[in-house]
């Protein structure tokens, strides 16, 4: 079933874990999504309405830059995105990823990682971004201790295996 990307954001590293995992259960290209700016922890602080995560959360078109444009999407057929939950949704520079490709064609899988919030409707949202020629499925929470095998049940449910 055609190549696969494993694209993600993380801020804390947990994120990252996962995508690394899911990318080996796969057999998928793994991309980093950063932020031109990366966050702080004072950026961070969601219990601060001043800090850089909260104004751009706050503001749904807010479209932080990316400090490159290198993944591979037209290479792909499948694209996990994944990222934290921020604001019950996906940060805003996952916003700015999908906005900077072309998704036509595509098959896109969201996938997150919170200590307790679900991933929720976040896929409507993507789909609407990512274009009406793009397929965005439901995708899935993954708490951070989600193990390959885990994550390779999960993906068989939309019948993709590891080539």
């Amino acid at each position: 079933m055609g190549k696969k990307l494993v694209a993600f954001f993380s801020a804390s590293g947990i994120t990252k874990t996962i995508a690394q995992r899911l990318s080996e259960a796969v057999g998928g290209e793994l991309y980093e999504i950063k932020p031109q700016t990366p966050y702080t922890q004072a950026d961070l602080n969601w219990l601060d309405k001043g800090s850089r995560s909260s104004v751009e959360m706050a503001d749904k078109s807010c479209r932080p830059p990316l400090a490159d444009s290198n993944a591979d999407i037209a290479g792909a057929d499948i694209i996990y995105v994944g990222f934290p939950v921020w604001w019950y949704r996906e940060p805003s520079v996952i916003d700015t990823f999908l906005d900077s490709y072309d998704f036509g064609g595509k098959t896109i899988i969201p996938f997150c990682t919170s200590g307790s919030s679900d991933i929720g409707d976040t896929y409507l949202r993507i789909q609407e971004i990512a274009g009406g020629s793009a397929k965005v499925l439901p995708g899935r929470r993954f708490s951070a201790n989600a193990t390959i095998a885990q994550l390779r049940e999960w993906t068989e449910k939309y019948n993709i295996k590891k080539r």
